[in-house]
């Protein structure tokens, strides 16, 4: 670095930097902060919340509106701080910079991150948004709706948004971990938005033949493929099809197909529905660290076709699904052979959703639909959803 370029810096820093620092008292230490101007971070007074749409272990999400144009709305997702002793987390700046990364119209776009004025109110500790583009419904939220009703072409497009999304991030090297139907985003005009990046990390292949060693505790347990569930820690992209798979089996039975209250319920859902677990079917599964401890159901009959059948009435659909809820990741279809796939070749061809939608004028999230018991595939069909009480609060149950 040249001299010239070091001294820049230097003044650029002091400036920064409070008077005194070393020796500032505790008064003086709050009034610095309370004043300090963040060039590139606004404050959040400039939005006016509305509304709060979205409730979880990230923390809470508002749609506001922007006080210098009404007519604009946002959706702001406070930053969890609580758990941090100093400094801002780590998994928030991990959020960021992959949402900084990723411009594509099928996945959410950041705006701006704001933050409230430190002061005593606060104990001089600000409160940081992340600012998005406004989508008016989830996924889940729709689905939730016995008014809502998707077309097969209609089925087709919500397909071909959420793939198309998946073969971008895949392509810059990114993984979601956290697919369900909640954190599908569509807005009015029937645009599919990939949303929730709060568990995405970047992948790479195996450095000097060392394999990842990723956290497996990813995904909500109702979409999390096998290979988690058994233990695998060198994982890719295939994480993210087998939930591809979970939502697009519930765009026609309306509910989570196999709601495990435990990993081991989950992975013994996954066996009756998708055969049983053993080498023959995927090698290498014995080498996962969990294949040996878990109890598994013997001479399963692989049943994804039958029991989906009186569902996904189009043969297409049934044998997309059949290839995306395959246990071997190795052997599952990636979002490009996905899109490849005749089910959206073949009339009916897939068709915008902004007409259907047109009729709810209501936004639909699955945080504001009614709580419902989930309902789980038991023996050979999907029973109809009941009314009675919430078993597992996590989860609304959406109705036929």
């Amino acid at each position: 670095m040249s001299f010239k370029m070091q001294t820049n810096v230097s003044s650029r820093e002091n400036n920064h930097n409070p008077p005194h620092s070393t020796m500032m008292t505790i008064r003086e230490k709050e009034e610095y902060i309370s004043n300090f101007n963040f060039p590139f971070c606004d404050e959040s007074t400039k939005y006016e919340k509305v509304a709060k749409i979205g409730q979880g272990t990230f923390g809470e999400v508002f749609k506001a509106r922007d006080k210098s144009n009404p007519k604009k709305f946002v959706a702001m997702k406070k930053v969890l701080m609580e758990n941090e002793k100093e400094g801002f987390p780590i998994t928030a700046l991990r959020e960021i910079r992959i949402l900084q990364l990723l411009k594509h119209e099928n996945v959410v776009n950041l705006i701006e991150i704001c933050r409230t004025k430190a002061s005593q109110a606060n104990r001089y500790r600000s409160t940081f948004y992340l600012v998005f583009d406004f989508c008016e419904h989830d996924l889940a939220g729709l689905l939730s709706n016995v008014n809502v009703k998707f077309s097969l072409g209609e089925i087709k497009k919500v397909m071909q948004q959420l793939l198309n999304g998946l073969y971008y991030i895949h392509s810059n090297k990114i993984l979601h971990r956290d697919m369900k139907a909640a954190n599908v985003l569509i807005t009015k005009n029937g645009v599919l938005k990939l949303a929730d990046f709060g568990l995405a990390r970047a992948f790479s292949s195996s450095k000097n033949g060392q394999p990842n060693r990723f956290t497996n505790r990813v995904v909500t347990l109702w979409y999390r493929p096998p290979e988690l569930l058994l233990g695998e820690r060198n994982y890719g992209p295939p994480v993210d099809l087998w939930g591809a798979g979970c939502i697009m089996a519930e765009m026609w039975t309306r509910s989570p197909i196999m709601q495990g209250n435990s990993e081991h319920q989950q992975l013994t859902l996954i066996s009756q529905l998708c055969g049983s677990i053993n080498p023959q079917v995927w090698p290498g599964v014995e080498n996962l660290e969990l294949y040996k401890k878990m109890d598994l159901p013997p001479s399963q009959k692989r049943k994804v076709r039958e029991r989906l059948k009186p569902y996904l009435k189009d043969p297409y659909a049934i044998d997309l699904l059949d290839k995306l809820l395959v246990l071997d990741p190795n052997k599952r279809a990636d979002s490009d052979t996905a899109l490849n796939h005749d089910f959206f070749w073949t009339d009916p061809m897939p068709c915008e959703l902004g007409n259907m939608l047109a009729n709810h004028t209501q936004s639909m999230f699955e945080f504001l639909a009614p709580p419902r018991r989930g309902t789980q595939m038991r023996h050979h069909s999907l029973p109809r959803p009941t009314t009675s009480t919430v078993q597992d609060s996590g989860y609304q149950d959406r109705v036929f």
